[in-house]
């Protein structure tokens, strides 16, 4: 029953690679050109409005660039990705340790 139990592990594998995350959610959110303001991000995502600014800060932290932006006429704030960090690229040492 080998078979059985490399079908199941294949399937959780694909599960776990098709699972989009909140931060996933929220990037999507921000890339749009207009963004979004923390009470639409707060409502969407279903989180409280400090844990959403928490996520901003962790995205900024993560080098995504955000941009606040103030509206003229006195309304909420809306944030948006300016620009994403680029992904690492491999070094010699990074292939060393995952070589096995």
């Amino acid at each position: 029953m080998t078979t059985s139990s490399n079908t199941q592990k294949s399937d959780a594998k694909q599960k776990k690679q098709s699972r989009v995350t909140k931060k996933d959610q929220l990037i999507k959110l921000l890339s749009g050109k207009v963004g979004a303001d923390i009470k639409v991000l707060s409502d969407k995502l279903g989180w409280q409005q400090h844990t959403t600014r928490a996520a901003l800060t962790g995205l900024r932290k993560a080098g995504f660039q955000i941009a606040g932006e103030k509206s003229a006429k006195g309304n909420a704030s809306k944030y948006r990705i300016l620009s994403a960090p680029f992904p690492e690229q491999p070094t010699a040492a990074n292939e060393a340790d995952h070589a096995g």
